[in-house]
């Protein structure tokens, strides 16, 4: 079965069997929360990985928890995958986390999945659905527990009203499913943080972009990512102006 799958269908997959073997080790109910975020991120990761090598050997990694090996700087095609993001949602039993397995080839996010086990969904860059339409007020997700002060202003520039949300990827994925508008980051993350969301919205047609409106470019040699802004595309011009407007006031 494995050697027939796409390169799209082995992340879906991986992405929704990692699920569920976090959703096991949760519901064992033997470890206390900080040690869940660990058992759950190793197991996860284990699993990603050691499939990964063996489903796709020439290809390089980049994941969270593996110690960076610098020679997929050299590599086309590089699987990056967060195990979990949002690990203190996943132990505090919140649906809003998700498991994050992308292809980047020349650093361009060309297909992934994100597993949202708690919502029981995963979301691919091959099954792309529609996008609801906006309603009048629009939405924007922010962090749940340090809400970026430039996602605020903007958010008050546009009359949008916040939606406090766990992980990067469950905020994406919520503009995806049209739960929310506009997701913009601008707190730092990291190339695993982003790249599967990020192929997932390409693929459903949004704008993804970092603040100053330039492409997403992963296997960098330095993986940290300052900002992002992942948006319906009409919705995009009038996130970045008030952006420029407020960089230029301060």
């Amino acid at each position: 079965m494995s050697d027939a799958m796409t390169d799209a269908e082995l992340a879906a997959h991986l992405a929704e069997v990692a699920g569920r073997l976090l959703l096991e080790v949760r519901s064992a109910g033997v470890l206390s929360l900080k040690a869940l975020g660990r058992a759950g991120d190793a197991t996860a990761n284990q699993f990603l990985c050691h499939a990964l090598r063996e489903q796709r050997p020439d290809d390089a990694l980049l994941s969270e928890e593996e110690k960076d090996n610098l020679d997929r700087l050299n590599a086309s095609r590089v699987w990056i995958v967060d195990p979990v993001d949002g690990t203190r949602e996943y132990g505090e039993e919140r649906a809003d986390w998700a498991v994050h397995v992308a292809l980047a080839v020349d650093g361009v996010p060309v297909l992934g999945a994100v597993a949202l086990p708690g919502a029981g969904e995963v979301l691919r860059s091959d099954r792309p659905g529609t996008v609801p339409p906006a309603p009048a007020q629009l939405r924007m997700v922010v962090s749940r527990t340090r809400p970026a002060a430039e996602a605020v202003a903007v958010a008050e520039k546009l009359g949008a009203e916040l939606i406090p949300m766990g992980s990067a990827g469950a905020k994406a994925m919520a503009v995806v499913l049209g739960q929310a508008d506009i997701y913009l980051h601008t707190g730092g993350q990291y190339e695993w943080d982003s790249c599967a969301p990020a192929a997932v919205a390409l693929a459903h047609g949004l704008h993804c972009s970092r603040v100053d409106g330039s492409p997403l470019v992963y296997n960098q040699a330095d993986t940290y990512m300052p900002d992002l802004l992942i948006c319906r595309r009409e919705h995009a011009p009038l996130v970045l102006d008030a952006l420029r407007e407020l960089g230029q006031q301060s």
